[in-house]
Protein backbone atom coordinates (compact mmCIF):
# COMPACT_ATOMS: atom_id res chain seq x y z
CA UNK A 1 0.00 0.00 0.00
CA UNK A 2 2.83 2.44 0.61
CA UNK A 3 4.59 1.99 -2.54
CA UNK A 4 1.19 2.61 -4.53
CA UNK A 5 0.44 5.87 -1.77
CA UNK A 6 4.38 7.29 -2.66
CA UNK A 7 3.89 6.27 -6.45
CA UNK A 8 0.62 8.26 -6.64
CA UNK A 9 1.37 11.10 -4.28
CA UNK A 10 4.25 11.86 -6.97
CA UNK A 11 2.45 11.22 -10.37
CA UNK A 12 -1.53 12.28 -9.98
CA UNK A 13 -2.12 10.52 -13.14
CA UNK A 14 -1.68 6.71 -11.37
CA UNK A 15 -5.00 7.84 -9.32
CA UNK A 16 -7.11 6.50 -12.14
CA UNK A 17 -5.69 3.56 -11.99
CA UNK A 18 -7.72 0.44 -9.81
CA UNK A 19 -4.94 -0.50 -7.80
CA UNK A 20 -3.95 2.61 -6.62
CA UNK A 21 -7.46 3.59 -5.96
CA UNK A 22 -7.69 -0.07 -3.87
CA UNK A 23 -4.44 1.06 -2.10
CA UNK A 24 -6.09 4.32 -1.01
CA UNK A 25 -8.95 3.05 0.43
CA UNK A 26 -7.62 0.04 2.10
CA UNK A 27 -5.46 2.62 4.10
CA UNK A 28 -8.73 4.99 5.25
CA UNK A 29 -10.52 1.43 5.81
CA UNK A 30 -7.78 0.45 8.24
CA UNK A 31 -7.76 3.94 9.82
CA UNK A 32 -11.36 3.43 10.19
CA UNK A 33 -10.49 0.46 12.15
CA UNK A 34 -7.89 1.87 14.13
CA UNK A 35 -5.41 -0.58 12.39
CA UNK A 36 -3.32 1.95 10.55
CA UNK A 37 -2.44 5.66 12.55
CA UNK A 38 -1.32 9.10 10.97
CA UNK A 39 0.56 9.40 14.08
CA UNK A 40 1.79 6.37 16.79
CA UNK A 41 3.42 6.83 20.25
CA UNK A 42 7.16 5.34 20.97
CA UNK A 43 8.47 3.63 23.59
CA UNK A 44 10.74 6.39 24.41
CA UNK A 45 7.68 8.99 25.01
CA UNK A 46 7.87 10.10 21.66
CA UNK A 47 5.58 10.25 18.53
CA UNK A 48 6.29 8.87 15.12
CA UNK A 49 3.96 10.91 12.22
CA UNK A 50 3.46 8.45 9.20
CA UNK A 51 3.55 10.73 6.45
CA UNK A 52 2.59 8.15 3.63
CA UNK A 53 -0.93 7.90 5.37
CA UNK A 54 -1.35 11.33 5.74
CA UNK A 55 -0.37 11.55 1.84
CA UNK A 56 -3.52 8.59 1.88
CA UNK A 57 -5.87 10.75 3.53
CA UNK A 58 -5.03 13.53 1.43
CA UNK A 59 -5.48 11.37 -2.28
CA UNK A 60 -8.61 10.23 -0.86
CA UNK A 61 -10.41 13.36 -1.95
CA UNK A 62 -10.01 13.67 -5.04
CA UNK A 63 -11.26 9.99 -5.61
CA UNK A 64 -14.41 10.46 -4.54
CA UNK A 65 -17.83 11.70 -5.45
CA UNK A 66 -19.85 14.35 -4.26
CA UNK A 67 -23.21 12.55 -2.75
CA UNK A 68 -26.32 13.39 -1.08
CA UNK A 69 -26.56 11.48 1.77
CA UNK A 70 -29.81 11.15 3.70
CA UNK A 71 -30.24 10.24 7.49
CA UNK A 72 -33.85 10.33 8.43
CA UNK A 73 -35.14 13.73 7.45
CA UNK A 74 -31.51 15.01 7.68
CA UNK A 75 -29.67 15.42 4.37
CA UNK A 76 -25.77 16.10 3.46
CA UNK A 77 -24.03 16.28 -0.01
CA UNK A 78 -20.63 15.36 0.65
CA UNK A 79 -17.65 13.46 -1.10
CA UNK A 80 -17.34 11.28 2.80
CA UNK A 81 -19.53 8.80 4.33
CA UNK A 82 -20.33 8.89 7.61
CA UNK A 83 -18.78 6.48 10.30
CA UNK A 84 -21.50 3.68 10.92
CA UNK A 85 -22.50 0.58 13.59
CA UNK A 86 -21.88 2.17 16.66
CA UNK A 87 -23.67 -0.26 18.62
CA UNK A 88 -21.14 -2.72 17.45
CA UNK A 89 -18.14 -0.50 17.53
CA UNK A 90 -19.68 -0.29 21.34
CA UNK A 91 -19.40 3.46 20.94
CA UNK A 92 -21.98 6.01 22.64
CA UNK A 93 -23.55 8.12 19.85
CA UNK A 94 -25.83 11.22 21.44
CA UNK A 95 -27.58 13.17 18.18
CA UNK A 96 -26.55 15.25 16.61
CA UNK A 97 -22.56 14.00 17.00
CA UNK A 98 -21.34 13.06 13.54
CA UNK A 99 -18.24 11.24 12.88
CA UNK A 100 -16.10 11.02 9.38
CA UNK A 101 -15.22 7.28 8.04
CA UNK A 102 -12.16 7.27 8.34
CA UNK A 103 -12.07 8.23 12.14
CA UNK A 104 -11.10 5.87 14.18
CA UNK A 105 -13.29 5.95 17.66
CA UNK A 106 -12.88 2.99 20.30
CA UNK A 107 -15.20 1.40 22.64
CA UNK A 108 -16.35 3.53 25.38
CA UNK A 109 -16.11 6.48 23.38
CA UNK A 110 -18.96 9.24 24.53
CA UNK A 111 -19.63 11.33 21.62
CA UNK A 112 -22.08 14.20 22.83
CA UNK A 113 -23.39 16.44 19.84
CA UNK A 114 -19.58 17.14 18.12
CA UNK A 115 -17.75 16.26 14.94
CA UNK A 116 -14.54 14.10 14.56
CA UNK A 117 -13.04 13.93 11.22
CA UNK A 118 -11.30 11.78 9.01
CA UNK A 119 -7.67 10.14 10.44
CA UNK A 120 -8.08 11.21 13.84
CA UNK A 121 -7.84 8.76 16.57
CA UNK A 122 -10.02 8.65 19.62
CA UNK A 123 -9.13 5.99 21.97
CA UNK A 124 -11.51 4.48 24.95
CA UNK A 125 -12.92 5.67 27.39
CA UNK A 126 -12.88 9.71 25.93
CA UNK A 127 -15.87 12.05 26.18
CA UNK A 128 -15.98 14.35 23.46
CA UNK A 129 -18.25 16.58 25.12
CA UNK A 130 -21.12 19.32 23.21
CA UNK A 131 -19.89 20.89 20.10
CA UNK A 132 -16.15 19.68 20.75
CA UNK A 133 -14.17 19.50 17.11
CA UNK A 134 -11.91 16.98 16.69
CA UNK A 135 -9.51 17.87 13.58
CA UNK A 136 -8.88 15.49 10.78
CA UNK A 137 -5.52 13.14 12.06
CA UNK A 138 -5.76 14.35 15.60
CA UNK A 139 -4.85 11.90 18.43
CA UNK A 140 -6.85 11.87 21.31
CA UNK A 141 -5.86 9.25 24.07
CA UNK A 142 -7.41 6.92 26.98
CA UNK A 143 -10.03 8.71 29.19
CA UNK A 144 -9.51 12.32 27.64
CA UNK A 145 -12.56 14.66 28.82
CA UNK A 146 -12.81 17.00 25.46
CA UNK A 147 -15.31 19.38 27.74
CA UNK A 148 -17.95 21.83 25.44
CA UNK A 149 -16.46 23.94 22.46
CA UNK A 150 -12.78 22.48 22.79
CA UNK A 151 -11.48 22.85 19.27
CA UNK A 152 -8.70 20.63 18.65
CA UNK A 153 -7.13 21.35 15.35
CA UNK A 154 -6.81 19.40 12.43
CA UNK A 155 -3.21 18.74 10.14
CA UNK A 156 -2.68 17.24 7.05
CA UNK A 157 -0.37 19.29 5.33
CA UNK A 158 2.52 20.31 5.44
CA UNK A 159 2.93 16.15 5.78
CA UNK A 160 6.21 16.15 7.92
CA UNK A 161 4.14 18.16 10.55
CA UNK A 162 2.92 16.63 13.87
CA UNK A 163 -0.87 16.49 14.44
CA UNK A 164 -2.72 17.62 17.91
CA UNK A 165 -2.15 15.13 20.35
CA UNK A 166 -4.02 14.53 23.82
CA UNK A 167 -2.63 12.20 25.69
CA UNK A 168 -4.03 9.71 28.31
CA UNK A 169 -5.99 11.21 30.73
CA UNK A 170 -5.57 14.58 30.29
CA UNK A 171 -8.74 16.99 30.81
CA UNK A 172 -9.43 19.89 28.30
CA UNK A 173 -11.56 22.85 29.60
CA UNK A 174 -14.24 24.06 27.62
CA UNK A 175 -13.73 26.73 24.74
CA UNK A 176 -10.10 25.74 24.77
CA UNK A 177 -7.95 25.56 21.69
CA UNK A 178 -5.32 23.18 20.63
CA UNK A 179 -4.09 23.47 16.82
CA UNK A 180 -0.78 23.40 15.08
CA UNK A 181 0.69 19.94 16.50
CA UNK A 182 0.90 20.97 19.91
CA UNK A 183 1.27 18.22 22.31
CA UNK A 184 -0.87 18.09 25.51
CA UNK A 185 1.12 15.29 28.36
CA UNK A 186 -0.56 12.93 29.84
CA UNK A 187 -2.93 13.87 32.72
CA UNK A 188 -2.74 17.78 32.27
CA UNK A 189 -5.77 20.10 32.82
CA UNK A 190 -6.66 22.62 30.40
CA UNK A 191 -8.49 25.52 32.39
CA UNK A 192 -11.19 27.25 30.48
CA UNK A 193 -10.59 29.09 27.25
CA UNK A 194 -6.45 28.13 26.82
CA UNK A 195 -5.29 28.28 23.28
CA UNK A 196 -2.18 26.78 22.74
CA UNK A 197 -0.47 27.06 18.98
CA UNK A 198 2.68 26.63 18.12
CA UNK A 199 4.09 29.62 18.71
CA UNK A 200 2.07 30.32 22.16
CA UNK A 201 4.60 31.20 25.28
CA UNK A 202 3.82 28.04 27.52
CA UNK A 203 5.21 29.28 31.25
CA UNK A 204 5.69 27.35 33.99
CA UNK A 205 4.99 29.96 37.22
CA UNK A 206 5.41 27.65 39.69
CA UNK A 207 9.32 28.29 40.93
CA UNK A 208 11.17 31.09 41.50
CA UNK A 209 11.57 31.74 37.60
CA UNK A 210 9.55 31.51 35.08
CA UNK A 211 10.37 29.05 32.79
CA UNK A 212 9.27 29.09 28.72
CA UNK A 213 8.63 26.44 26.42
CA UNK A 214 6.36 25.74 22.95
CA UNK A 215 4.35 23.29 21.57
CA UNK A 216 4.14 20.77 24.39
CA UNK A 217 2.78 20.69 27.89
CA UNK A 218 4.22 18.87 30.35
CA UNK A 219 2.63 15.94 32.14
CA UNK A 220 0.16 16.66 35.02
CA UNK A 221 0.26 20.83 34.33
CA UNK A 222 -2.60 22.73 35.54
CA UNK A 223 -2.68 25.19 33.11
CA UNK A 224 -4.23 28.73 32.38
CA UNK A 225 -5.10 31.51 29.86
CA UNK A 226 -2.35 34.22 30.25
CA UNK A 227 -0.66 37.41 29.35
CA UNK A 228 2.63 38.79 28.81
CA UNK A 229 3.72 42.30 28.00
CA UNK A 230 5.44 42.89 24.50
CA UNK A 231 6.96 45.94 22.77
CA UNK A 232 6.15 46.79 19.31
CA UNK A 233 6.83 49.79 17.25
CA UNK A 234 3.50 51.08 18.29
CA UNK A 235 3.80 50.38 21.70
CA UNK A 236 3.50 47.34 24.30
CA UNK A 237 0.76 45.21 24.70
CA UNK A 238 -0.83 42.35 26.09
CA UNK A 239 -0.38 39.11 24.08
CA UNK A 240 -2.30 35.96 25.12
CA UNK A 241 -0.03 32.84 26.69
CA UNK A 242 -0.51 30.07 28.67
CA UNK A 243 0.51 29.76 32.11
CA UNK A 244 1.38 26.50 33.94
CA UNK A 245 0.27 27.27 37.99
CA UNK A 246 0.65 23.65 39.46
CA UNK A 247 0.96 19.98 39.00
CA UNK A 248 -1.99 17.79 38.85
CA UNK A 249 -1.51 15.64 41.98
CA UNK A 250 -0.11 11.93 41.21
CA UNK A 251 -2.88 9.52 42.16
CA UNK A 252 -4.62 6.07 41.33
CA UNK A 253 -7.91 7.68 41.47
CA UNK A 254 -7.75 10.27 38.30
CA UNK A 255 -11.21 11.38 39.23
CA UNK A 256 -10.02 12.16 42.57
CA UNK A 257 -6.77 13.69 41.78
CA UNK A 258 -8.59 16.12 38.95
CA UNK A 259 -11.29 17.47 41.08
CA UNK A 260 -8.54 18.19 43.77
CA UNK A 261 -6.60 19.68 41.31
CA UNK A 262 -9.07 22.24 39.96
CA UNK A 263 -9.72 23.10 43.61
CA UNK A 264 -6.83 23.51 44.81
CA UNK A 265 -5.82 25.80 41.75
CA UNK A 266 -9.34 27.41 41.73
CA UNK A 267 -9.61 26.49 37.83
CA UNK A 268 -12.46 26.98 35.64
CA UNK A 269 -13.53 24.31 33.02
Amino acid sequence: MRQAIEAAWDNRSLLSEKTTIAAIEQVIEDLDKGLLRVAEPLDNGTWQVNEWVKKAVVLYFPIRQMETIEVGPFEFHDKMALKRNYKALGVRVVPHAIARYGAYVAPGVIMMPSYTNIGAYVDSGTMIDTWATVGSCAQIGKDVHLSGGVGIGGVLEPLQAAPVIIEDGAFIGSRCIVVEGVRVGKEAVLGANVVLTKSTKIIDVTGPEPIEMNGYVPERSVVIPGSYTKKFAAGEYQVPCALIIGQRKASTDLKTSLNDALREHNVAV
